[in-house]
């Protein structure tokens, strides 16, 4: 997790096609989201947008790693504790 001068950039380790949709711990300083729909379309990156705004109470948006498993999204208005507060529910 990084500050942002609009918010906090969440680093995600991204697992498409999952048996469930889930915030999973850690993968090497990234934050595990499993999401059950496949990586085609950007359906998996939608999903994971959404399970980590549902979690954190707040919209997301994708800054990069589009295409791979590594990806950055940015949380607007919350800042790097409360971000990591919110994910350790």
């Amino acid at each position: 997790m990084v500050a942002h001068r609009d918010g906090a950039l969440i680093r995600v380790w991204a697992v498409p096609r999952a048996s469930r949709t889930e915030i999973a711990g850690w993968h090497g300083g990234r934050v595990r989201v499993r999401v059950t729909a496949p990586p085609e379309g950007g359906r998996a990156n939608q999903e994971v947008s959404r399970a980590l705004s549902e979690r954190l109470g707040s919209p997301v948006e994708l800054v990069s790693g589009a295409s791979g498993r590594g990806k950055v999204f940015l949380a607007r208005q919350l800042d790097v504790d409360e971000v990591l507060a919110r994910l350790s529910r």
